[in-house]
């Protein structure tokens, strides 16, 4: 049952990421969420509905048409374990209440494959590349990447979280974090000093997992909403 549900996300993702080709939006968003083994299964289920909550919400839908092209692209990435190669939803372009509705539905029920070491950096290096690959067009490109550890001692070659920093910063792409502190009191000070990247990039704090809703949904309205740059006259 599981491996047809496997199946089906992947063709459902195929489908919608040929339709997102050659798309132009107001941002590309990848939503990187741990799933290593200090994350248990209740907890990522609370990240999966938490996202899914945040794009039912009224004032994140009406963000998301705050731009000129009144669309966002969004990615789900699942990253854990750094030789493990990461899930992903597939890029669904929203433009619509409907659209939000699905990916809210696909959000919230998508399979748990991934556990094992915290790799940020791998994880963050996978969204860079779901980024480079999806023939979308925005000005602005940013990683959400949410956990509830440091990254782990690395045993073999792997991209580390500093690594992936500078390659985000290279892209110009802006990395923002939300740091769950339910067993890491001081994980948003480690975020903001490892993970954080970018202009105007961010890291917001949960003091645990049932927080998490709450927290995702400020943070979608901070990256999503549209501020255009005003140039001085001086």
């Amino acid at each position: 049952m599981r491996y047809l549900l496997a199946v089906l996300f992947l063709g459902l993702s195929l489908v919608l990421e040929s339709r997102a080709g050659d798309a132009v939006v107001d941002l590309e968003l990848v939503l990187a969420v741990d799933a290593s083994g200090s994350v248990n299964d209740a907890e990522y289920a609370l990240q999966l509905s938490g996202i899914a909550s945040g794009f039912r919400d009224p004032d994140v839908r009406k963000a998301i048409r705050s731009g000129p092209a009144k669309a966002i692209a969004v990615n789900l990435l699942v990253w854990a374990e750094p030789q493990v190669p990461k899930d992903m939803t597939g890029w669904f372009i929203i433009a619509s209440e409907a659209d939000a509705e699905n990916f809210a539905r696909m959000a919230e029920a998508f399979p748990r494959r991934q556990t094992g070491a915290t790799a940020i950096g791998e994880g963050i290096a996978s969204a860079l590349r779901s980024l480079e690959a999806n023939g979308i067009e925005a000005p602005r490109q940013t990683v959400d990447v949410s956990g509830d550890g440091r990254e782990s001692v690395a045993r073999e070659f792997t991209v580390l979280v500093d690594q992936a920093r500078a390659m985000a910063l290279s892209r110009g792409v802006v990395v923002n974090g939300l740091a769950i502190q339910n067993e890491v009191g001081d994980l948003a000070d480690y975020y903001r000093k490892n993970v954080q990247a970018g202009p105007e990039s961010f890291v917001m704090a949960a003091k645990s997992y049932e927080d998490f809703a709450s927290a995702m949904r400020l943070k979608l309205l901070r990256e999503i909403e549209y501020r255009p740059h005003i140039t001085s006259l001086d």
